[in-house]
């Protein structure tokens, strides 16, 4: 029952700090490439096809839902500086290697793909992150401190791309340092300087983090982690058993949020080629400047929602999200009369072209990069003839799919914060680098599955199929959540200790 010190606070909240900068850097290492990732793979690797590109953005979150259990089981039992610094140091090792995959002879493809799994792999920290962050802040610090911690997330994402298109003015060619056959170029140079941001990251780790912990009231505690000899005698708080049916239907909860915003994600390109016969240029163009809005409208709610939480606390935030998201789900359901522009092209030939997967899409299905017959030049547009579903299915409209990406950019940062914080307050006083490992390897699983599952219904039955299964599995998660509405309570306010 020590009351805090001014010097602890300090320090507890520059090691905070600290792990803000550790996620911002994590989610700028998935994002600096994404959009240079398809060019620079046919330019090393002439054999290499849009299926492979699949496997290579999947990667990443494959490598991040392997190393996440891992990294928060370490940090349980161990100073969390040291999976932190291993962590890191993986994702700059990857980031050089990755600058350096164009210099073997062959295979240069599956060179690719391991950097960007292990990638992934050092971004499993960002359970460490968040279980240290559940132990170092209080009850009613927590919804913002894991709204900051989204909100670094969220700019790490948008500003990634911003980063490699300035590095687009170095060029494909380059610069050449024939001493260490380093190619500096547009391709090379996002993760060199991803590599040297994490090499500060780590810096910063060693001079400034330390372990701090408060309970759920803002008393301090000692650590949790062996950091010296008070460390090892856990305090009376964290007495009594984890809710383990919360934990479980809060990460089912997570993982759909996850999975209904990868299948956003994923259907924007196709989908407004088909609909609006756009082209790869325009889709790209286009999409990228929605989805840059709301990468800002997410940051703007991830700061609304920490005043708003404490006036209707988390659980309501998070079902008034999950609302917000299955009537934008629902809203892109084709309604009217009028079908979409259809691409009759070259049906003689048996040889309509497909659409190539842009790098905005994680193209994880079975598009084949396009190759327009000799005897044309202008690329086809309009929704592909292949797809039966284009002949009978009506055209959603611009304004239909406007109004869609506002409500789920609203409702996904606020399903996602809230998911965190509550996932914390039920785990308590408890080690959660475990927990929080498990939360965020679901979270890694739906986007490699939201992504897949989105292709085969969407090219095979169309839109309306697609999504009439995204709302029905969201208005599961609504019942899901009702049914345990009352069981997501905080550890402290189970047991007596606090008042709700």
């Amino acid at each position: 029952d020590v009351v805090e010190t001014q010097e602890h606070y300090k320090s507890r909240w520059r090691s905070i700090w600290i792990m803000y900068l550790t996620m911002f850097l994590s989610s700028v290492g998935f994002s600096i490439v994404i959009m240079s990732v398809w060019p620079y793979l046919q330019k090393i690797d002439p054999t290499a096809d849009a299926s492979f590109l699949g496997w290579i953005i999947a990667s990443y979150s494959i490598g991040q839902m392997v190393a996440s259990p891992l990294f928060g089981l370490w940090s349980n039992y161990r100073p969390r500086r040291e999976p932190l610094v291993v962590s890191t140091a993986i994702s700059v090792a990857a980031n050089c290697l990755y600058a350096y995959v164009h210099v073997p002879h062959s295979h240069n493809k599956y060179y690719m793909l391991t950097a960007r799994a292990l990638v992934g792999f050092g971004a499993g920290n960002v359970a460490v992150v968040r279980s240290y962050i559940a132990g170092a802040t209080s009850l009613t610090e927590r919804t913002s401190a894991m709204a900051n911690t989204s909100a670094c997330q969220a700019v790490g994402f948008i500003l990634g791309p911003v980063f490699q298109t300035c590095f687009t003015l170095i060029g494909e060619e380059g610069i050449t340092w024939k001493l260490v056959d380093l190619q500096l170029n547009m391709y090379t140079a996002p993760v060199l300087f991803g590599a040297l941001l994490g090499v500060i990251n780590i810096i910063l780790i060693f001079a400034i983090f330390r372990e701090r912990r408060v309970d759920d009231m803002g008393r301090q505690c000692s650590s949790i982690n062996f950091e010296g000899e008070e460390s090892s005698v856990l305090d009376q708080d964290a007495e009594g058993n984890i809710d383990h049916v919360a934990v479980v239907a809060l990460n089912f909860l997570f993982f759909v949020i996850l999975f209904v915003f990868a299948v956003f994600e994923t259907i924007a390109t196709p989908l407004t080629m088909d609909m609006y016969s756009w082209t790869r240029k325009e889709a790209v163009f286009y999409n990228g400047i929605i989805l840059s809005v709301v990468g800002v409208e997410s940051v703007v709610v991830f700061m609304v929602v920490k005043t708003l939480s404490k006036k209707t606390g988390e659980r309501a935030i998070l079902h008034g999200g999950l609302l917000f998201v299955l009537v934008g789900f629902f809203i892109l359901l084709p309604w009217g009369k009028k079908l979409p522009n259809i691409q009759w092209l070259e049906i003689k030939n048996n040889s309509i072209p497909r659409t190539m997967p842009t790098e905005m899409v994680i193209p994880f299905w079975n598009l084949q990069a396009m190759q327009p017959p000799s005897n044309h030049t202008v690329e086809p547009v309009g929704c592909p003839v292949t797809q039966s579903w284009c002949l009978n299915t009506p055209m959603i409209y611009l304004a239909q799919y406007i109004s869609s990406d506002v409500l789920i950019g609203l409702g996904y940062p606020v399903c996602n914060v809230m998911s965190y914080t509550l996932y914390s307050k039920i785990l308590g006083p408890k080690p959660q680098g475990v927990y929080m490992g498990w939360l965020t390897a679901s979270g890694s699983g739906a986007r490699i599955l939201g992504p897949v599952f989105v292709s085969q219904i969407y090219t095979h039955l169309g839109p309306r199929w697609a999504f009439s299964l995204i709302c029905g599995i969201v208005v599961f998660s609504l019942l899901l959540l009702e049914i345990v509405y009352k069981r997501l309570i905080a550890f402290s306010v189970r047991y007596g200790r606090m008042q709700e």
